[in-house]
């Protein structure tokens, strides 16, 4: 069994909650950053059978889930609930029942022991992870979040200060992995599954859509895209398309590979306007779709042609966590403290 790490008993911690869709989670941070635990407890199982998240059965298995998960970042912290100095909780954006769960428990938390409560935007918390992972400072920035529900560049100013600079006008990135592995029967989560396929295809197979790459607008549309794969896999009506060939093994990996390679290129590209417009030095990436390896490689090479600093968050603090919303740190310092009456902003973030 590993011990807890280390810590002296002088030094602050924070509690941090996060249940805004399908994943269950709580962290123990230090004031300085190190992640004493982070706890996971995922939904995937539950959610496999529909391809994509139910609302109603998330909300539930938070229900049963929070406490335990709650009690088990503790223990591995080696803390108690008489060691914290705060408790952070995300309450925008995503699933309203979901994001019930986890504020529920962190106002009680804080009602209860007498102590300061601090609400977390998840997709501000998606870019500290790189903070964390870096254990210090990084911003000013350009950032990407890239997930299953949003995909969004951000100028981020400082580590409090974030700008929505643009997002998608349909599917998110992930979201679009998902549709696409059902078109392609290759299950859920799409991501791995897509990725997986897309080793042994050739992505220049299929010229798949890049919609808005040549557009200077800070904006991204994927659903273009899958509709494109879905007309490939499946013919398009009315043309002389109407009977695609058989979607054997190795069409499939061409067809996984070139759209993988048509949303890396929107990505990449939409990251690379945002740095020549606004001249940071760093370009800051987090959300599951993070997690993909041609994505990273693509972003690293655009990277150096640039002479930015690529930081992308780790992938344990990609796929939705608590640790990430150790930004509670840097809000509770400087006195941004939640009334007890909070509430949570369910949906998507659109820009205003």
């Amino acid at each position: 069994m590993e011990r807890p790490p280390t810590r002296s008993p002088s030094v602050p911690l924070l509690l941090a909650i996060e249940s805004s869709c399908d994943e269950t989670a709580a962290a123990v941070i230090a004031r300085d950053r190190r992640v004493l635990s982070n706890v996971v407890a995922s939904q995937s199982d539950l959610h496999e059978r529909f391809g994509g998240v139910v609302p109603e059965i998330a909300s539930r298995a938070h229900v049963e889930r929070i406490l335990p998960v709650i009690d088990e970042a503790l223990k591995q912290a080696g803390a108690t609930l008489g060691d914290l100095s705060g408790i952070a909780v995300v309450n925008e954006p995503g699933l309203v029942g979901s994001l019930l769960v986890g504020l529920t428990a962190a106002k009680t938390l804080a009602m209860v022991l007498g102590l300061p409560l601090v609400a977390v935007n998840h997709l501000e918390a998606h870019l500290y992870a790189c903070c964390l992972a870096e254990g210090r400072d990084v911003f000013p920035a350009v950032g990407l979040v890239v997930s299953g529900g949003h995909t969004n560049v951000y100028d981020c100013r400082s580590v409090v200060d974030y700008e929505l600079l643009g997002t998608t006008i349909d599917d998110a990135a992930g979201e679009a992995f998902d549709k696409v592995a059902a078109i392609l029967g290759l299950g859920y989560p799409g991501g791995p599954a897509i990725a997986a396929a897309a080793e042994s295809g050739d992505p220049r197979a299929f010229r798949f859509p890049r919609t808005f790459l040549n557009n200077e607008r800070p904006q991204f549309s994927f659903s273009g895209l899958k509709t494109a794969v879905l007309y490939e896999v499946r013919g398009t009506p009315g043309s002389h398309r109407e009977d695609p060939p058989p979607l054997t093994p190795p069409r499939i990996a061409d067809i996984a590979a070139s759209f993988q390679a048509a949303v890396t290129d929107v990505l990449i590209g939409k990251c690379r306007q945002a740095i020549e417009r606004l001249g940071h030095p760093r370009l800051c990436v987090g959300g599951g779709v993070a997690a993909n390896r041609q994505l990273r490689f693509g972003l690293q090479q655009m990277a150096d042609e640039t002479g930015v600093d690529l930081l992308i968050a780790p992938p344990e603090y990609c796929t939705d966590n608590a640790a990430m919303a150790g930004l509670g740190w840097e809000l509770l310092e400087r006195g941004r403290t939640a009334p007890l009456d909070l509430d949570v902003t369910p949906g998507l973030v659109r820009r205003r």
